[in-house]
């Protein structure tokens, strides 16, 4: 035996059951609290999760015997990286397994915006047609601007090619990254042809709050903002500054600085947002579908096989 995987979240089966063809023995808890894993999480090798919970310094030392982090999605913010890094943890996670989902979320975010489908489906179930307020714009023909060229942004410029758009990005990490679907420029070519904004870079102490009221400034022309990355990323009272002053056209939101109820409606500038007619909200779901479920635990298991664990 390999050792021993606890799950502490809700995870595709198929993780479960290709771990225990490596030669783990695993237990699968996904209703487990922090504290019941804090107890047991000495006896075990691996802990598996989503974002239940952070895997922090605390759980860190209550695990002298693991020896890896399996995250059943695209990001790592929500594990001390720093501090696995000093202990010698395995990290890994998925992000192959949902960016298609990602990539389709905010192409059909970029469409209903542009096309005012929230808006027009609201006032016909009211008695109202109005065509003229509800004219849309066509993608062919706009620049895409891209932030962040990874598994996510890639996607979302593969999922574009249809559309008679031309797609610059922008990574402050990569270079040469140039191809059939995207061309890489400065940030100073994002903000300055831009007509779309899409984000998709993950949550760093560099990135959180990196998109705010003077990042939107410097754009040229109004745009349509999709953001599909992490909440805490943009300031979402930026956002509305930016749609009352025109600089934002519509924004498409599947994340948010603050998730879950009660205490998103307790944010100031909430009623603001559910007000804003020119704003798409969806409950951080963009790479939350039916197939990136079983897919992001087969990419798991694959990167779990190749994991140098004796």
């Amino acid at each position: 035996m390999k050792g021993k995987i606890l799950i502490v979240d809700d995870l595709h089966p198929v993780f479960k059951e290709r771990a225990t063809a490596l030669g783990f023995e695993v237990d699968d808890l996904p209703n487990i609290t922090r504290q019941e894993t804090l107890d047991a999480i000495g006896n075990y090798t691996g802990i598996a999760l989503r974002t239940k919970f952070s895997i922090d310094a605390e759980l860190f030392d209550a695990a002298p015997n693991l020896k890896f982090v399996a995250r059943a999605g695209a990001g790592l913010d929500n594990i001390d990286e720093a501090y696995a890094a000093a202990r010698n943890i395995s990290l890994i996670n998925a992000p192959e397994g949902n960016c298609d989902a990602v990539g389709e979320h905010a192409i059909g975010m970029l469409l209903s915006l542009a096309n005012n489908f929230r808006q027009a489906d609201m006032q016909v179930r009211t008695g109202i047609w109005d065509r003229e307020g509800n004219r849309g714009w066509e993608l062919k023909g706009k620049t895409v601007g891209i932030i962040g060229y990874g598994f996510m942004g890639s996607s979302f410029a593969r999922k574009l090619s249809g559309f008679g758009v031309k797609v610059i990005a922008y990574d402050k990490y990569k270079t040469g990254f140039s191809d059939a679907y995207a061309t890489e420029v400065s940030m100073e070519e994002i903000v300055k042809h831009s007509d779309v904004l899409s984000l998709h870079i993950p949550l760093t102490a560099e990135t959180r709050q990196m998109v705010d009221d003077e990042y939107f400034f410097h754009f040229k022309k109004p745009i349509f903002f999709i953001s599909t990355a992490r909440g805490e990323v943009t300031n979402t009272k930026a956002v509305l500054n930016a749609i009352q002053s025109g600089k934002i056209m519509g924004a498409g939101l599947d994340v948010l600085e603050v998730e879950k109820f009660p205490k998103l409606a307790e944010q100031a500038w909430y009623q603001e947002l559910v007000n804003s007619g020119k704003v798409l909200l969806t409950p951080h779901v963009a790479g939350w579908t039916f197939e990136s479920y079983r897919k992001i635990s087969e990419v798991l298991a694959d990167k779990l096989a190749a994991l140098p664990i004796h």
